[in-house]
């Protein structure tokens, strides 16, 4: 199978899933402390002070885990072989994929990451490293599963 990764597409394509998925958090107020309104992107963005860098860390860390449930929650759909109980014509693991993504996306877009950039350099990069070809991941101590 032949494939050239073309990543100026990587970007643009990931470039329009950070900016919907942060947008449509932030939209719901998932950015807001529920109660006091307090503006949690700023925090992260921009701590003023000892308590403020506490609180960033802490909300950065909430997010990620956050996102790694996501990614629990599709592993035990597909041990178990689910349906999701939203949208049920799909797959669990698809749907908790899909989770983890947006909640990926929408952190990057908070902190103002360049994650589209990243995705494409990084799949530039796995493309010709020598422990991600076949005969290096089915060799003695190779990567696979």
């Amino acid at each position: 199978m032949s494939f050239t990764l073309a990543p100026n597409s990587i970007i643009d394509a990931a470039a329009v899933l950070q900016q919907q998925c942060h947008g449509a958090s932030h939209a719901a107020g998932w950015w807001n402390h529920a109660k006091s309104g307090y503006d949690l992107k700023r925090v992260i963005s921009n701590p003023e002070g000892p308590l403020e860098e506490l609180l960033a860390g802490a909300l950065v860390g909430q997010k990620l885990c956050l996102t790694h449930s996501e990614i629990s929650e599709a592993m035990e759909g597909h041990r178990k072989g689910l349906m999701d109980d939203k949208l049920t014509h799909r797959p669990m693991i698809e749907v908790e994929l899909a989770d983890a993504i947006i909640r990926a996306f929408d952190l990057a877009g908070a902190m103002g990451m360049d994650l589209p950039g990243a995705i494409a350099e990084k799949m530039l990069f796995n493309a010709v490293r020598k422990d991600h070809q076949p005969e290096s991941r089915n060799a003695p101590g190779g990567k696979t599963y």
